[in-house]
């Protein structure tokens, strides 16, 4: 029967894995089901509204992952630079430097190019030349780069796909970790200790570096003079060399670099802090540097699951979408009504669930976006100080930064994905219906086809997806969807679905959304969906999903909760 569900092939798991998807859940319907008929292929394409289907026809447009949110590089000035081939190419880009003046970006064929004033050799292209005419970074090419950042010299550190790590640029404090103090004018791979070890992660202080490996350990060099190395001492470091101490059990998950001021957030959801804090930007309750990593103690209970830092600020979120922030404030950069600075995490009054923060340490200004897709703003905007959040029209983080940083620089390596909107769509669309209308098919007889399976939601997510490589579902009707899309093996909006449901676990649902996870063969969710579960025990184990939960599921997440630490005191 045409759409009809098909049966699911079910991988096997390594030995020992947690909650084995071949093991049967009873379904449960999010919503009350309503039938989705359709008597012609017609009827099922009259179902999208039209200003959806006039979208079909327009051009290919960049979009960034993983919620397809618009990018528009026009907004940056620098990329006027560029011809609309160049910038159709654009896979990942940064601008950065003092002024905005500097830009890399690498192409669908992982190629890597960059122009720009090229201060201190920033550019890597082997002298001191600035540039308006894209150059092409051989060394890099086909590498694979998964991320990027820079410092205030400026420095670059990039890592790929294959965890190696590379740097070039301003090097007076040995801030690349080659060894020496001599400026780097090309690429040149971070070996040392590094050698070893796959990064997944780069940031970049002023004139010091961070680097994190795919088993959770934390690397740092270059300049010290605060301590933002976490070596102990004041001494500069030349060399990656591992911060131990207080993170020596941990396993780190994410980095990030202040001016002079370092940060990691473990598995657990706690952050540690070392380096400068003259502003309180450690968030320790005093303005006192640390030499050595110390945990960040909120005033409640919380699990952290991203940390950014501006010029002199931190921002936090939680895995409840709570934002906290702390340090300088002289901008409104906290957005907590004042210019007071803060020595300790206050929460920021939003209304809204958040779900992603933002800052960049050359600027003082932040942004948010919400779990609804709104866009706020505060701090130094433009040269006008915003106290409080400020609602834009922007739909991703990013065009604040481009709108209203000063300098209009990149607090990310941006990278985006193409779309597959053309002429063609609506013809493949439409092929993808009518074959459920050809001959061969038992539904060509039919008057009416009536499918029953998900909701009238869901199918109609489907259908949009489908046309226009979009998602736009509240997190309760991606669980149908994300079961639709592993029915039909659509592996990209199982991806989309996921990051939906991320954005709105809570404590009532999270039970059931790592049930859900399991049941659809979605690791990534369901890993998360485990963490959330063990950072908030004690709340999730009274709720009424934890007790509805299959009895072999629940048995192997107290299994696996308790190897993790979950019950200790």
């Amino acid at each position: 029967m045409a759409f009809a569900r098909p049966a699911h092939t079910l991988r096997q798991r390594p030995a020992g894995s947690y909650l084995r998807t071949q093991r049967a859940v009873p379904r449960r319907s999010i919503r009350e089901s309503r039938c989705f008929r359709a008597a012609s292929i017609t009827e099922w394409e009259e179902t999208i509204d039209s200003p959806l289907r006039q979208q079909i026809c327009k051009p290919v447009t960049a979009c960034t992952k993983p919620n397809a949110d618009m990018v528009d590089f026009g907004k940056w000035p620098l990329f006027a630079l560029l011809s609309p081939q160049d910038l159709a190419s654009i896979r990942q880009a940064c601008i950065f430097g003092s002024a905005a003046n500097e830009a890399i970006y690498t192409t669908q064929n992982n190629e890597v190019f960059v122009f720009g004033m090229n201060s201190s050799n920033c550019l890597g292209t082997g002298d001191n030349q600035s540039t308006i005419i894209p150059r092409r970074l051989d060394v890099l090419c086909g590498k694979r780069i998964v991320d990027l950042s820079y410092g205030s010299g400026p420095h670059i550190l990039v890592c790929n796909e294959d965890g190696e790590v590379y740097s070039w640029g301003h090097n007076g404090y040995s801030q690349l970790g080659n060894g020496n103090a001599i400026q780097g004018v090309a690429p040149v791979q971070v070996c040392m200790e590094l050698l070893a070890k796959k990064v997944v992660q780069v940031a970049c202080g002023s004139h010091h570096s961070m680097a994190l490996t795919s088993d959770g350990e934390v690397f740092c060099w270059g300049y010290n003079n605060c301590g933002q190395v976490g070596s102990g001492t004041t001494a500069n470091q030349s060399v990656p060399r591992r911060v131990s101490a207080t993170l020596q059990s941990k396993v780190v998950v994410s980095i990030a670099a202040g001016q002079s001021s370092s940060m990691a957030v473990t598995d657990n959801g706690h952050v540690y802090c070392w380096g400068y804090n003259g502003t309180g930007q450690l968030g320790i309750g005093n303005t006192g540097n640390q030499l050595m990593p110390c945990r960040l103690v909120f005033a409640h209970p919380v699990c952290i699951i991203q940390v950014v830092l501006g010029y002199a600020h931190t921002l936090a979120l939680s895995d409840q979408g709570v934002l906290y922030a702390w340090g300088a404030n002289s901008h409104g950069q906290l957005g907590i009504g004042n210019k007071s600075n803060q020595t300790a995490p206050v929460k920021v009054g939003t209304n809204e669930r958040m779900v992603e923060v933002t800052a960049c340490h050359s600027t003082n200004i932040s942004a948010a976006k919400s779990q609804s897709g709104q866009v706020y703003m505060w701090g130094l905007c433009r040269g006008q100080s915003l106290l409080s959040p400020h609602l834009t029209h922007f739909s991703c983080t990013d065009d604040v930064f481009a709108c209203f940083s000063n300098p209009p620089v990149m607090w990310r390596f941006l990278s985006v994905d193409f779309s597959l909107l053309s002429n063609l769509a609506d013809t493949s669309c439409r092929k993808h219906f009518r074959t459920m209308f050809q001959s061969h098919w038992n539904e060509n007889s039919k008057d009416m086809i009536e499918i029953d399976q998900f909701s009238y939601a869901v199918y109609r997510a489907f259908l949009e997806y489908l046309y226009t490589d979009n998602v736009d579902l509240p997190p309760e009707d991606a669980i149908g969807l994300l079961d639709l899309a592993t029915s039909y093996c659509e592996n990209r909006l199982k991806k989309l679905c996921q990051h939906i449901i991320k954005r709105g676990i809570t404590v009532d649902n999270a039970f059931l959304l790592l049930s859900a996870a399991v049941r659809y063969e979605a690791e990534d969710l369901e890993d998360f969906c485990f963490r959330f579960c063990v950072n908030h025990l004690t709340d999730v184990t009274q709720t009424d999903a934890f007790w509805q939960m299959d009895g072999m599921l629940l048995k192997d997440f107290i299994v696996k909760a308790g190897r993790s630490g979950g019950f200790r005191n």
